[in-house]
């Protein structure tokens, strides 16, 4: 393994249920750095879909800008994802949340038939065509399958997402916390966590091994 593998983590604003998923998103940047690793931060610097109130669920009459939001998470220390070069980086990893389904995809309202925003489908497709491995968490694999055609994931039990995810071409395995489903060919690396109910310490558990998983492909 090089002595620090650069990670891109692309984040899709701040905030479970409009951005995304905070305990997803620190257990990862911890999971690189644990693992040797360094990271670098990137969002679309464009509106998310919408703002939620994570208290009572209820959509808020506001507008929040999906990279002014994911720098909370990053510290401020963040780049447009325009600017993503994947030749500059050893690995993509992708964190889940509904920001990932809301604005980096519309999974969340079209399911199969959705489409995504095209600086995610290019970083992921350059990542393939370089050979860098990508990991990705929660229901970002739902995004990897409808760019990586026939790829083979896993979002947990979920039945309508798995369905989902083999409607767009893709293959879905059954797992549970921590488990990590891995393909060769695409060089890919998936876990639930929140797709499962969890608690923290599984997000944490979940974080490591696709991280662990992403590394020794960026190893071989």
């Amino acid at each position: 393994m090089k002595k620090s593998p650069k990670t891109a983590i692309i984040l899709s604003g701040c905030g479970v249920y409009d951005g995304a998923e905070i305990h997803e998103a620190t257990l990862t940047m911890y999971a690189v750095v644990k693992n040797g690793g360094t990271y670098q931060i990137f969002a679309p610097d464009t509106d998310q879909h919408h703002v939620i109130n994570h208290i009572t669920g209820e959509e808020m009459n506001e507008k929040r800008n999906v990279m002014v939001e994911a720098a909370r998470i990053a510290r401020g220390n963040i780049k447009p994802l325009s600017e993503l070069n994947m030749e500059d980086f050893d690995a993509l990893i992708m964190p889940g949340g509904f920001g990932v389904a809301k604005n980096l995809s519309t999974f969340a309202f079209n399911g199969p038939d959705c489409t995504v925003i095209p600086d995610v489908e290019n970083a992921i497709k350059d990542a393939v065509a370089q050979g860098k491995p990508i990991g990705a968490l929660c229901i970002s694999p739902a995004v990897i399958a409808k760019v990586l055609e026939g790829v083979k994931v896993t979002i947990g039990q979920d039945k309508g997402t798995a369905d989902a995810i083999e409607k767009m071409g893709g293959k879905h395995e059954i797992t549970n916390h921590g488990e990590v489903v891995v393909d060769k060919t695409y060089k890919t690396a998936t876990t639930p966590c929140y797709m499962l109910e969890a608690t923290i310490a599984d997000i944490a558990e979940g974080a490591m091994n696709v991280t662990k998983a992403v590394f020794d492909m960026v190893k071989e």
